[in-house]
């Protein structure tokens, strides 16, 4: 069943037919997407899709490409815009206070995985608008412990020119943006006895190298040191 109780039977042909659909003629208006890494996307079971975040069409691109139903979390302001918040709601989004505990959310947001569906996420939890990733906040990190549900890096870049909703003076200007997604291979935490506030920390560190990782170094913002030190590594 669907969080909003409908079979998904029925939710996945009316996600496909609206959702997808409106995310993609939305980002095809706003901008040219160039995507790598679609191969290591896993067609079915509980994900957790962990993104950068530099505008508010990010989540749309990703939903256009990106073949799997995504349930995304949201900041609770944006439903409070009349209109916007309709679109939130029939999207089947998750609202979230930002900057706290919000268990309820995690409440959700787990239920979203035990149905083996994709739950998008932003671990900074707003917009950097800039090139330059800003640190992240643990919730990304703490249900990827919990549930143990497999975390898809993706790394987006060019988004933070786009303003939506539509792009109007891009759109009188016939201007899309290039926009390029780069997708990493999934990857699982181990899974703790107990969850203790350090192996969150450095789960939430793991998440985020690995978006960084797939970044421009322009891109990578609080980030760059640890991808640096990381390919150090390697050599």
């Amino acid at each position: 069943m669907s969080r909003r109780g409908l079979p998904e039977w029925v939710v996945a042909p009316w996600y496909w037919a609206n959702i997808h659909t409106w995310a993609t003629a939305l980002v095809h208006l706003n901008a040219r997407v160039q995507v790598q890494g679609l191969e290591h996307v896993p067609r079915r079971g509980p994900l957790i899709v962990a993104s950068n975040h530099l505008s508010l069409a990010d989540p749309p691109i990703i939903t256009a490409v990106v073949p799997r139903r995504i349930v995304w979390m949201a900041k609770k302001e944006l439903f409070d815009i009349p209109g916007l918040g309709l679109a939130f709601h029939l999207f089947g989004c998750l609202p979230v206070r930002r900057f706290e505990a919000d268990l309820g959310a995690l409440r959700e947001a787990r239920r979203v995985l035990e149905r083996g569906l994709a739950l998008g996420m932003f671990p900074e939890g707003t917009r950097s608008g800039r090139p330059g990733m800003n640190r992240a906040w643990p919730g990304t990190a703490l249900l990827a412990l919990q549930t143990g549900a497999p975390v898809l890096p993706v790394g987006i870049m060019g988004s933070e020119h786009i303003r939506l909703p539509g792009d109007i003076v891009a759109f009188l200007r016939l201007r899309r943006y290039p926009v390029r997604v780069v997708i990493g291979r999934p990857f699982t935490l181990p899974r703790p006895e107990r969850l203790r506030t350090a192996q969150v920390e450095r789960a939430t560190e793991a998440i985020m190298a690995r978006i960084a990782g797939l970044l421009d170094p322009p891109y990578r913002g609080v980030y760059a040191r640890v991808v640096a030190e990381a390919m150090e590594g390697k050599e």
